[in-house]
């Protein structure tokens, strides 16, 4: 049986699908985010892009890699807010999604069952080494998850944790460089 030019159409605009970029601090994340949403602009895809309201680290509106790529977004307190699109949207990108409220991981999969294609970056693992808020969630129900790994600052091997420098406790702290350091599994449970 052949398809319709219509059904053809049809059957693309159902097709959601949820993605997931994931890591250490400093491997790459939000720079595989920019990336994946610069080429939905390059085919003229109607791109929306959401970070939480929290991270203002380097702008605040901006996602912006390490490596100053930026790319513009909206900030939001609560993920329920992104649904909040307009209809012709047909990618949404989500930055940071650790610090996202636990409804995340379902607002990506209505997003989906719509039809949108979801591009979701964030730490996969807190500086404990332990799964960090709706990430695992996200990562179960996702079409692709991609992890990236940064490069060990003590051994020069693949870092897939990130390793807090300062004595401060606290699961959410905003930092870079002063306050953590990639490291592999080896080097991580050394200190």
């Amino acid at each position: 049986m052949l398809f319709s030019e219509h059904n053809f159409k049809r059957r693309k605009e159902l097709t959601g699908s949820i993605e997931v970029v994931c890591g250490s601090m400093f491997s790459g994340k939000t720079e595989e985010l920019i990336r994946r949403l610069r080429r939905a602009q390059i085919a003229k895809l109607h791109v929306e892009i959401f970070k939480p309201k929290l991270d203002a680290r380097y702008h605040e509106s901006a996602i912006v890699s390490h490596n100053q790529n930026s790319i513009q977004s909206t900030p939001v307190d609560h993920s329920t807010s992104i649904l909040l699109l307009g209809t012709d949207t047909e990618v949404v990108g989500i930055d940071e999604a650790q610090f996202f409220d636990p409804e995340l991981p379902h607002v990506c999969e209505q997003l989906a069952n719509k039809g949108i294609r979801v591009i979701v970056a964030g730490l996969d693992m807190d500086f404990q080494g332990k799964p960090f808020g709706p990430m695992p969630a996200i990562m179960a129900i996702a079409e692709l998850v991609t992890k990236v790994h940064a490069v060990c600052v003590q051994c020069g091997g693949p870092a897939t944790y990130s390793y807090r420098t300062t004595s401060n406790e606290s699961t959410i702290l905003l930092g870079e460089k002063k306050s953590y350091e990639p490291r592999c599994r080896t080097c991580f449970n050394t200190n």
